[in-house]
């Protein structure tokens, strides 16, 4: 599906489906480490999706829980830590946490959805986005609206960014599309959302249907979907005219759009 209002600057296709690998596609490589990043660009993904969470002394490390334990051998919160103490530390597959610069440098022809995790990301992102000079290709997201609002606030203008919570919902409960965005924290002078990065049900209902996906595109957003790894699902929504999947398989998502003839990789 084409969308006149999603565009992208630089190498970036405007209007473009976008198949996203979800932490680097945890399924596939160990999540949020240098290696599913090379993964899946080496499969042709330019849509990276990862999450940072802030140092003690504020730099943005790419990691998703705010404790070490699960995918670390590390212990107790990223925020306590330095950027140096966290290079004691060792992922599953016995390398280092990236900071976000590194994973943007590395990675020059990739456009990174961010989630910033907690309040002390939002600097620690803005800092790192404009010291790589990346506003082009990184869409900032949060399930705050406080952080997200904040973050359109510091990042450059033009920085790309998705709905909060409250813009989603006034956008499912408006007939329309029309009257979105309606929350108070929204000034019409702040930046607005270009995408809308979803699950597939939020609070027991059905997110993703015809009538949401009409809405979004009338407002002028893309929609995206999390975190979608079956196949015959990923079938299921592109009919359905979603702008992007994101996934933990992207071999899957890599197979699903080669069977349509729809893997078009960015060069």
């Amino acid at each position: 599906m084409v969308n006149p209002h999603n565009e992208l600057m630089g190498t970036f296709a405007t209007g473009a489906f976008r198949p996203y690998a979800h932490r680097g596609g945890s399924r596939e490589s160990p999540e949020n480490s240098l290696a599913a990043f090379r993964h899946a660009t080496a499969l042709g993904f330019r849509f990276l999706e990862t999450d940072i969470r802030p140092t003690r002394d504020g730099v943005a490390v790419v990691h998703h829980d705010a404790r070490l334990e699960r995918t670390t051998d590390g212990r107790g919160l990223v925020r306590d830590r330095t950027w140096q103490e966290m290079r004691s530390v060792r992922l599953n597959d016995g390398t280092t946490p990236l900071r976000l610069e590194e994973l943007l440098e590395e990675f020059p022809d990739a456009h990174v959805t961010v989630d910033a995790k907690e309040a002390g990301s939002v600097v620690a992102l803005a800092d790192a986005v404009r010291r790589s000079t990346a506003s082009d290709r990184v869409c900032v997201s949060s399930f705050s609206a406080r952080r997200l609002i904040r973050a359109r606030r510091l990042l450059p203008p033009g920085t790309e960014s998705s709905a909060h919570p409250w813009e989603v919902l006034a956008l499912r409960a408006s007939p329309s599309g029309a009257a979105w965005p309606t929350h108070r924290a929204t000034s019409s002078r702040l930046p607005r959302a270009h995408r809308v990065q979803v699950p597939l049900r939020a609070f027991g209902f059905a997110l993703v249907e015809p009538g949401f996906l009409a809405r979004a595109h009338r407002a002028g957003l893309a929609v995206d979907v999390w975190t979608v790894d079956d196949a015959a699902e990923m079938h299921r929504l592109l009919d359905l005219g979603v702008d992007g999947i994101m996934t933990d398989s992207p071999s899957v998502l890599r197979a699903v759009l080669e069977s349509r003839a729809q893997w078009h990789p960015v060069r």
